[in-house]
């Protein structure tokens, strides 16, 4: 994953605020249980020292997206009196947190993004089908269309034989036109976001004749049939749940795939693990891929220098200016030297075995 988002959280001078909430609306009382959840963040912010002005500016900006169903949260991270970041999660943190820290904390932020793919959701029924695209990270579709096509003769009816037969060819015919306009969508929808992957849903005649469609130009990403349809909210709840688990599945996928990577570039000098060589590797600028658990509870804390991002140490009097140097936890520089050297990201999921919960991919 790319972290070139992360970047203006790192243009503080100063101490910075990171704020990760659950800010989920599946009950009654939601609004009053985020507000109190605030309220103590925003009290642990200010026994760790945040200022009243950057306090306010966190209190204009959170409380989550209230239109959006389900569980969610949100990363707020705020400096100075100026807001660096307001971001919404697909899920809410394990634990919420408040931290204020000399530069920003987002590794949250950071797992929560990795677990999302750009995709395409499918439902195609007799009639036609809707197509929505949705980026990595976003909660609205960038890309959506209806395909209703014709309904003339779309029904199989019983008639006498030679009718029946001229009736079936051109409802077979009414279906094929139909399902080959959703099929022009699929394939505009998935190279609008790039997708991961396409999820397929409906009537199963319909994904028949769509599947037939997709075969001679497939579109991007993989294609994978789930349940649910398009008819009534059972459906749609049906293919929400669906849609889901089947990315799910397809990150947890590529996350293997980065970790057999990892196992097989290691045995071959080209990876590393633990702490002191990835700080060096990042020091450097030899890494393309930062691999972190999301669990940083039993970091040390390594020096960084606001001057070079790069530079990192256990030993202070090693990294130059006195003066430009800090400490934090070492997920949270090593984050922040991985983010502004361009280097990408990848959560290591549990069951972790790497040395510190920490590997990296290096450049070649």
């Amino acid at each position: 994953m790319d972290l070139e988002f992360l970047q203006p959280l790192y243009e503080a001078d100063g101490p910075v605020a990171s704020v990760h909430l659950d800010t989920t609306r599946s009950s009654h009382d939601a609004e009053k249980q985020i507000e109190l959840r605030w309220r103590a963040a925003r009290r642990s912010l200010a026994e760790q020292g945040a200022d009243e002005e950057t306090l306010a500016a966190l209190d204009e900006v959170v409380g989550g997206v209230a239109d959006v169903p389900g569980p969610q949260g949100e990363a707020l991270f705020a400096s100075g009196g100026r807001v660096l970041g307001a971001f919404t999660l697909a899920e809410p943190p394990a634990s919420d947190s408040a931290l204020v820290l000399p530069v920003a904390d987002p590794l949250g932020l950071a797992v929560d993004r990795d677990h999302q793919l750009p995709h395409v959701v499918v439902a195609v029924d007799r009639e036609g089908g809707d197509v929505y695209a949705y980026p990595a990270a976003a909660h609205e579709e960038s890309y959506r269309r209806t395909f209703n096509g014709s309904t003339l003769h779309i029904t199989r009816v019983k008639a006498g034989k030679e009718a029946q037969k001229s009736y079936h060819r051109r409802s077979v015919q009414v279906w094929s036109e139909n399902t080959g306009q959703a099929a022009d969508g699929v394939r505009e929808a998935a190279a609008d976001v790039d997708a991961a992957v396409v999820l397929v849903a409906g009537d199963p005649k319909a994904i028949g004749l769509l599947r037939e469609h997709l075969t001679d130009r497939p579109p991007h990403g993989r294609i994978v049939y789930v349940e649910g349809g398009r008819t009534d909210d059972s459906a749609r709840e049906g293919l929400r749940e669906s849609a889901d688990e089947a990315i799910r599945e397809a990150m947890e996928a590529a996350h293997r795939e980065v970790l057999d990577r990892l196992e097989a570039e290691t045995a071959g000098g080209r990876a590393l693990q633990g702490i002191p060589a990835v700080q060096q590797a990042l020091t450097e600028g030899r890494v393309e891929t930062l691999l972190l658990s999301a669990d940083r509870s039993g970091d040390p804390d390594l020096y960084a220098s606001r001057t070079d991002p790069q530079l990192l140490g256990t030993d202070p009097a090693e990294l130059g200016d006195a003066s430009a140097l800090f400490s934090a936890p070492a997920g949270t520089l090593l984050l922040r030297a991985a983010a502004l050297s361009g280097a990408n990201f990848t959560e290591l999921l549990p069951p972790v075995s790497a040395t510190d919960g920490v590997a990296a991919l290096l450049r070649y």
